[in-house]
């Protein structure tokens, strides 16, 4: 959840490594540190806050020199301080670390009983000490970071630099992401891509298990036990442009209307519409091929809403009984897995820890394991059977948005393949199905060219303490993640409701101050839905519908009513969020807040 870059070369490592931790910003931070290697002393500069705050320690106490490492913290052992920032020295030895060691107060205790202070609340600072420990007994620094990390426990990824080898960086990775950039007389290490894509496009990804020493001109690899491991590079094919704003003045805003594109990319050679058919990946065809019973859906966070919207598509196209669960919940009760059940996780980044350990417990129990996924060679991806890319792109803003709707479109196609593959949807029906998706980009544009309408009742709302999302069936997920998206950017409280619950509590909480927003599409539970909306607007409350066509009914008793276009009933959730995405969007920015990095949140959650 937190950055790391690494710079072995002539240059001064200093402005590489900003540049990169930039690049990384969307990962979110609470602290920053750079350390590097003058006249063969290791300098540490660290700060509390953004960026800014460090590069403004760094025009104060300049920091030369080369190799480097930088960092930024994300809170998990300790307060966010200059003290508990990274890099963490001990001796010669200064460490960078993402993740979580488990076993870190029984091994930072053993390590006092040896005479070691501890300066830091943090669990990092005793991977130094145990690496330092080695150097000092004459192992070479590689030698002395493969030793120590036998004794951890939990995931990290970790770069080390040494004031005994100033001329190298030592890597290794257990569950968290790391991956190496080739340069030309010059090698780069950082926990994301496009971190490097200014530098390099040629790189390799640690797996979990494994060390690597960098110098300039060249990048040594082995496993924990010490057999060496030869893995060709990769060649990284997104565009650094892409990770720019783009003219819009928020990546979340650039990243909501990059979503017609972004779906287009996601069926781009997956349909075969005159058989009225999906065409899947190979590998992912093979693992449909065995004989499937049911569906187990797995994720955390919006990919989670994705996965009901993905109940519906599954029961109702392919027959199979579905259920979803949290990723955070489901490694610990123990769930029924056997090689007849399809395990679905679903993750932007591919890195997230929960989701991660449940492709671990389908393993375990011969579970085939479908990943949907937008990061090509992420963890989950490498781990799972077969991957369903989604082919959003980089998606810089924290909140999701793009990867949200491309995760329906995969989905959706899966959905379609399997209801093909078993029968349930002939090809005149596959044919219908498919071309609404086809034309769902262009509805998708069209809901944008309407965001003027969505700002005014952000602005006439904006001030607002408590929202209430309402929405059934297929829809309900869709008032989860509106209600989700507007918490997180702008810091109200919301709450998403299957609109038939209304009755049976929250109506407690509605009063002529508090925003419903209704989703209302003339489905076959649209009257159902309007008799949950009457009994919200006899309460006072300040109704705001989303619906596919307005009607008198609606307009009787709604305060703003948005419309988006028409489509079959399982597509309509990925056009009902648009409005929701730009509703929360245009609030936050009404209310001042930090709309691409808000407080508290991280892109990438690679701890449990």
């Amino acid at each position: 959840m937190c950055g790391i870059v690494g710079y072995v070369g002539p240059r001064e490592a200093s402005s590489i490594l900003m540049a990169g931790l930039r690049k990384l910003e969307y990962r979110g931070y609470d602290s920053a540190g750079l350390a590097a290697v003058s006249d063969h002393r290791v300098e540490v500069r660290r700060c509390v806050g953004k960026l800014d705050n460090l590069a403004a320690l760094l025009r104060e106490q300049p920091l030369g020199g080369t190799p480097g490492i930088g960092h930024t913290r994300w809170a998990t052992h300790g307060r966010p301080s200059e003290q508990n920032a990274h890099p963490h020295r001990a001796g010669k030895v200064v460490v960078i670390h993402n993740g979580i060691i488990e076993n870190y107060l029984e091994l930072r205790a053993a390590l006092e009983r040896r005479g070691r202070k501890m300066a830091s609340e943090t669990d990092t600072e005793v991977i130094s000490h145990l690496i330092d420990e080695h150097v000092q007994r004459g192992c070479g620094l590689f030698e002395a970071t493969r030793r120590a990390i036998q004794q951890l426990e939990g995931s990290y990824s970790i770069v080390v630099l040494s004031e005994s080898e100033p001329d190298r960086l030592v890597a290794a990775k257990s569950a968290t992401p790391i991956v190496l950039g080739l340069g030309e007389g010059e090698n780069f290490i950082a926990s994301d891509v496009p971190a490097l894509l200014e530098h390099t496009r040629r790189v390799v990804f640690l797996e979990d298990g494994e060390v690597a020493e960098l110098t300039a001109d060249r990048v040594k690899l082995q496993t924990f036990a010490g057999e060496s491991v030869a893995r060709a590079p990769r060649t990284v094919t997104w565009d650094p442009v892409t990770a720019q704003k783009g003219g819009y003045k928020h990546f979340l805003l650039k990243e909501i209307h990059e979503q017609p594109q972004a779906i287009i990319d996601t069926m781009r050679g997956r349909i075969v519409q005159e058989a009225g058919a999906v065409q899947l990946d190979a590998e992912v065809d093979r693992l449909l091929e065995a004989p499937i019973q049911r569906a187990v859906l797995v994720a955390c966070g919006t990919a989670w809403h994705a996965c009901l919207v993905g109940k519906f598509l599954l029961e109702r196209l392919a027959g199979l009984s579905c259920e979803v669960d949290y990723g955070s919940e489901f490694r610990y009760r123990d769930p029924l897995l056997d090689p007849r059940t399809l395990l679905v996780v679903v993750s932007q980044s591919g890195e997230t820890a929960d989701t991660l350990a449940a492709v671990e417990a389908g393993h375990e129990k011969g579970t085939p394991v479908l990943a949907v996924c937008n990061v090509v060679d992420s963890s989950i991806a490498r781990r799972s059977s077969a991957v369903l890319y989604t082919h959003a792109g980089p998606e810089i803003s924290v909140a999701s948005t793009k990867a949200f709707t491309t995760q329906l479109t995969a989905l959706y196609l899966l959905a379609l393949h399997l209801g093909r593959q078993r029968g349930l949807v002939d090809a005149e029906r596959g044919r219908k199905l498919l071309g609404d998706l086809v034309v769902l980009p262009h509805a998708v544009k069209d809901i944008l060219a309407h965001e003027a309408a969505v700002e005014r009742i952000a602005r006439r709302y904006g001030k607002a303490s408590d929202f209430l999302y309402l929405g059934r069936g297929v829809n309900y997920p869709v008032a989860l993640e509106g209600a989700l998206k507007l918490k997180e950017i702008s810091y109200i409280h919301a709450e998403g409701y299957p609109a038939g619950e209304m009755k049976h509590g929250p109506i407690a909480l509605i009063n002529e101050q508090m925003p419903v927003v209704v989703l209302i599409p003339h489905d076959g539970v649209f009257q159902k839905t309007l008799s949950n909306l009457k009994e919200v607007e006899s309460r006072g409350a300040r109704i705001i519908v989303v619906t596919d066509a307005p009607s008198p009914e609606l307009e009787a008793v709604a305060a703003d009513v948005l419309t988006v276009p028409r489509t079959n009933e399982l597509l309509t959730p990925t056009l009902l969020t648009i409005p929701l995405q730009l509703l929360a969007y245009h609030v936050a920015v009404y209310r001042g807040t930090d709309v691409d990095q808000p407080r508290n949140l991280a892109k990438s959650v690679t701890v449990e």
